[in-house]
């Protein structure tokens, strides 16, 4: 299929735009959820200690000791099990004024900071609203869209030429044809992935703006109110108003495994429980856990006093609704299969980096002038704001993750302290590459990037002692990945810095990327 110039005309210059518009919150998005995709190894490496998982009885003893002393948890109430976020119970609810209160066995009286580490929340909210309050997540769904529209047309504008130059890598002097040939044989081969993540991550995003959009269409205006009743497997069951002590939480966990069981999933690992109406005779309660050969979670809900099933979603045996929003939020965090699929996730995140940011390089390219040292203040302002954007955040998350370590340890408050360390550091970045050169400014934070994330496990090391062969030897796989994962970047960004210096030495002058391009 051979388009016709002007129609490849066309497709070229709106990828391009599209590309522009979107690519500096894809790449934070990105990057920040290629380090999602191990959010629950993250917790346990943030957390100050290693402590082993609590036993069932703890969680009942936590259940009981806050129904009893928060009467207002007793209408509604969940909690994690030991061991899936954490390794102790987490209980948690609404007050009286709305507010989430948090309880762990250690602190019955309720909290409204969430036990754990921070940092995980940190990055992705990094992901998913570029830590934008209130607007930043419709903000994401809306670059999701833009983000669809350049696959499609970067898709349609290599079609003649797919086989042809799918694994061509040129290197040489030619060093745009070589970014070329980089961003089309990654953009190519992970199309589909890509495809996947534009789509979820706009359903994601804008679910609830469709949701007030479609409201006066559906239901007599009732979509709001219904949509409770559409995500939950629980039903909604009126109170009795007669008194009826709960089913022992250990008989929950095992009926919901024997259940899971019963539908054909014989793996399944109970994460987290929703109660509602505890001691009244139609409690009821809804465990929810995950299954390494399924996709997504799944639930069972059974009536807390007896035990009796009420209703199941499992893989396999869901309604549409609970498997299209079990597959979208799957799918696009990788909540699937086993750590081989994670670490897919991981490098896919980074390679759809590398896809934005080496946009951006073309487009800068493409409009160098070649005879003239002095280039196009658009160029330059562009290669500015690539540098200070994308190589600023990369530096500001190590940064937090070096804080989130040494921060306990200095005796100040971490999750406020992370965020002033994340959000400054990103801030100098930028900054600093509006006031220098676009190569030095490059060269200088690709060497600062490399530099943070390599004292990321060495923090974890000298602070918690569990250095990386000490969690090797231990079998502690979750520690053991993020730092190694930590130094294997920190050589990727000392190899760029590498080359930018020789870009310095031997590359054209007459460029954005000379060293007196200001």
């Amino acid at each position: 299929m051979k388009l016709k110039p002007a129609t490849l005309r066309t497709f070229t210059a709106l990828h391009s735009w599209v590309g522009m518009l979107a690519g500096f919150a894809l790449f934070v998005a990105f990057y920040a959820g290629a380090i999602t995709v191990f959010h629950h190894s993250l917790q346990q490496w943030a957390s100050p200690q290693l402590a082993a998982t609590a036993s069932l009885d703890d969680a009942q003893q936590l259940l009981d000791q806050v129904l009893a002393r928060h009467p207002e948890a007793r209408e509604h109430l969940g909690m994690t099990f030991p061991g899936y976020e954490l390794a102790e119970p987490t209980a948690y609810w609404q007050d009286a004024q709305g507010v989430w209160q948090f309880a762990t066995p250690q602190q019955l009286a309720g909290s409204p900071t969430p036990p754990g580490a921070s940092l995980p929340e940190l990055v992705n909210e990094l992901h998913y609203t570029l830590g934008l309050p209130l607007v930043g997540t419709w903000l994401m769904g809306l670059v999701s869209l833009l983000y669809g529209v350049a696959l499609v047309s970067g898709f349609v504008i290599h079609l003649s030429r797919l086989f042809k130059d799918l694994f061509a890598l040129r290197p040489g002097r030619n060093l745009k044809r070589f970014w070329q040939d980089a961003h089309n044989v990654i953009g190519v081969l992970s199309l589909p992935f890509h495809i996947v993540f534009a789509v979820t991550g706009a359903l994601l995003c804008l679910l609830f703006v469709l949701m007030l959009a479609l409201n006066p269409l559906v239901h007599d205006g009732k979509l709001m109110a219904a949509s409770a009743a559409a995500m939950d497997t629980a039903p909604i069951v009126q109170k009795a108003d007669v008194s009826r002590p709960l089913s022992p939480l250990a008989s929950w966990h095992a009926r919901a495994i024997a259940v899971a069981a019963e539908h054909g999933v014989a793996d399944f690992v109970p994460g987290y429980l929703k109660l509602a109406h505890a001691g009244d005779a139609h409690a009821v309660v809804e465990i929810t856990g995950t299954s390494p050969r399924g996709l997504g979670a799944g639930a069972v809900a059974l009536d807390a006093t007896s035990g009796t099933v009420l209703a199941t979603q499992l893989p396999g045996s869901r309604d549409a609704n609970h498997a299209v929003l079990t597959a979208v939020y799957a799918l696009h965090f990788g909540d699937y299969g086993n750590v081989a699929v994670r670490w897919l996730y991981f490098l896919l995140g980074l390679g759809g980096a590398f896809l934005f940011y080496s946009g951006n390089l073309l487009w800068i390219e493409s409009r160098r002038k070649r005879r003239q040292a002095e280039q196009g203040r658009s160029s330059i302002v562009m290669a500015r704001a690539t540098v200070g954007v994308c190589l600023g955040v990369c530096v500001a998350i190590s940064a937090a993750f070096v804080a989130a370590q040494l921060l306990p340890a200095l005796g100040w408050r971490v999750d406020a302290g992370e965020r002033w360390v994340c959000f400054g550091s990103w801030a100098l970045c930028v900054a600093w590459a509006a006031w220098r050169a676009p190569l030095r400014a490059a060269r200088e934070l690709l060497w600062l990037a490399a530099i943070v994330t390599a004292l990321v496990p060495l923090a974890h090391g000298f602070v918690t002692g569990w250095w990386f062969w000490r969690s090797a030897a231990a079998g502690h796989g979750a520690l053991l990945a993020i730092d190694l994962g930590a130094l294997a970047l920190a050589a990727g960004f000392a190899s760029l810095a590498r080359a930018a210096s020789r870009r310095s030495r031997h590359g054209d002058g007459n460029s954005v990327w000379a060293d007196q391009a200001r």
